[in-house]
Formats: structure tokens, C-alpha cells, sequence
């Protein structure tokens, strides 16, 4: 049955992407195929990936880390309580003789009852497909991708998130961290005008009404990783890329994961498609596989792996 839905998904994508993708890039590098098995992977389960449900959170983190074993050097969960039960993130790591690592990170939970296809399925298949492609180049740091648990409410902003509990072992255990890259929601993408909404309105003077980019997110006080990796990320030209630097002040800038490495002083950047100022299905059950654009998706990860590359 999951098979049969699998090809089915994989006809409705290239329908869909020959609609609605404009752009004359042609992948190089990402596999499509594999991202959306990625995608069936993480979201066809019986029950919602939430909180409450233990059994699918273990069945999704032992999925990513059976694709983790593949290609990485080493791979681990990382286990803690909250509320006495226990949770998982799951690392997988390249380039192990480095020293200085970046860390690539993506919530596998979803917030309710919901499928949660771009709200984070998405950036979980991005990390797995980084990790495919990047296992096989010559690096100068070692890279650790770390699917995050626990990123949703009620855990939002607490030391209980996956993310959180991470980014402090990192520094009790005085791990030297280049920076962190977020992958949070990078499937959904509209052209048409007026698709693009904006906490402050006058910003769609600046980045347009369309729905059709992706965005680099840094933070005011930006170092010198998160300079380096935007300037790279835009020289690519894969997709259309937009970048922003602020604070909590200005609301998303900080709703991810690379939250708790901001506050820790970590440099890094969350790749995102603006979340719930694009896609009317974020925390909806209409976050479905059906409305993400595939190909986009897959630009957005391309233009990742070759800036990753360029890293100096």
C-alpha cells in the first residue's frame, strides 16, 4: 500500500511541478525521488509525530537514522525525559576526524493532529538529503545533522526542547561549533501575486507579494558564519533567495530551533520559506505533501549542499 501511494505522490509531484515551477534550473545533484520517499516517510504514520504519541516519534527518528546510517560516519539518538517519558534526537555525523563542526538541524514533531508536510517534514528531508550528498565530498569541518524533537508547543521556548537540550551539550561539553544552519519549512511556494505576507507591511516593497523564494534568516548581531554562508547561499542563484537580519522583536524571526543556539551565542541561520506568512496550512491539517512544490524544494537543498561546499 505504501508503495502504491508512493507512485501516486511521485505523478502528482511532477503534475504539479510542470504547473507551477517557472524557473529553467535543472537539478544536478538532489534526488527528488528520494527526497519524496523521505517525505512519505516522515509523514505516513498512523498516528500524528506530536508529543503525546511516543511510539510514532520513535518509528519517525528510527527512519532517520536507519537513512543516517547509509551515509554517516557515526550516527546516535540522543535521549532525554521530560514529564518521564523519554524522547529522541537523532545525530549523524560526517567528517569526524574535524575538529570544528557545523551542525545542519530540523524538527521532526508536528504541532496537534496534523501531517505536517512542510511544518517540518520538509526540512527533516533536507537534512537526510544533505547528508547523502555531502557524505561523499572532502570537508573542512566535521558536520553533525541533528533531527530535533520536541520543537512545538507546549515545549515552544522551553528547556525542554530537542534543540535546546543540544545546543547545551554542546556547550558544557566546550565542543568548538563553526555555526548551525536551521532547515525549517522549505516545501511551499506560490507565484501568484499577493501570496507573500509580512509582519510589517512596508516589507513587500522590499521582498515582493510572490511566495516564490526562499530566505536566509540571521540574527542583528551577525558573525562572521552566518555573513559568509549568506553571501554564498545568494551567490548560488538556484532559486530566488531573500535575506533578513533581526531579533525576537520582529515575530518569526526566531521560531525555530537555531533559537537556542542564538542564545547560547552559536552563530547561525534559519533557511525557511517564511512559514505561516506564506503557507494559510501551517498548524492546519492542510499541511499536506499534496501542496508542497517539490522541485522548488529541492533547488532550496541544491543551493544548500554547493554552498556548504564553498564554506572556507
Amino acid at each position: 500500500m505504501r508503495n502504491l501511494c508512493f507512485i501516486i505522490l511521485l505523478a502528482t509531484f511532477v503534475s504539479c511541478t510542470h504547473s507551477q515551477n517557472n524557473t529553467k534550473t535543472t537539478l544536478q545533484f538532489t534526488d527528488t525521488v528520494r527526497v519524496l520517499n523521505d517525505l512519505v516517510n516522515i509523514t505516513n504514520t498512523q498516528k500524528p509525530r506530536n508529543y503525546k504519541n511516543i511510539t510514532t516519534l520513535d518509528s519517525v527518528a528510527n527512519y532517520i537514522k536507519s537513512e543516517f546510517i547509509k551515509v554517516c560516519d557515526t550516527t546516535a539518538f540522543q535521549n532525554f525525559d521530560v514529564e518521564n517519558k523519554t524522547y529522541k534526537n537523532v545525530i549523524g555525523s560526517i567528517g569526524i576526524e574535524n575538529k570544528e563542526r557545523i551542525i545542519i538541524g530540523a524538527h521532526y514533531d508536528v504541532y496537534g493532529n496534523h501531517t505536517g508536510a512542510d511544518d517540518n517534514a520538509s526540512g527533516v528531508a533536507g537534512i537526510l538529503e544533505l547528508a547523502r550528498l555531502l557524505s561523499k565530498e572532502k570537508l573542512n569541518y566535521r558536520i553533525d545533522f541533528v533531527a530535533y524533537t520536541l520543537e512545538e508547543p507546549p515545549f515552544f521556548r522551553t528547556a525542554q526542547m530537542g534543540s535546546a537540550i543540544h545546543a547545551h551539550y554542546l556547550n558544557e561539553n566546550k565542543i568548538p561549533v563553526k555555526g548551525m544552519i536551521c532547515l525549517e519549512m522549505i516545501g511551499y511556494y506560490n507565484d501568484q501575486p499577493n501570496s507573500q505576507e509580512y509582519p510589517i507591511p512596508g516589507m513587500s516593497l522590499i521582498y515582493g507579494n510572490k511566495a516564490d523564494y526562499i530566505t536566509v534568516v540571521q540574527h542583528k548581531n551577525s558573525g562572521e558564519f552566518s555573513n559568509e554562508f549568506n553571501q554564498l547561499f545568494k551567490s548560488k542563484k538556484i532559486i530566488k533567495t531573500e535575506s533578513l537580519k533581526g531579533n525576537s522583536m520582529l515575530p518569526g524571526v526566531d521560531f525555530s530551533d537555531h533559537l537556542n543556539y542564538w542564545n547560547l551565542n552559536y552563530d547561525a541561520v534559519m533557511i525557511t520559506n517564511t512559514a505561516f506568512y506564506r503557507n494559510k496550512n501551517y498548524h492546519k491539517k492542510g499541511d499536506l505533501l499534496s501542496t508542497l512544490n517539490l522541485h522548488k524544494m529541492a533547488l532550496v537543498i541544491e543551493q544548500l549542499y554547493l554552498t556548504i561546499q564553498s564554506l572556507k
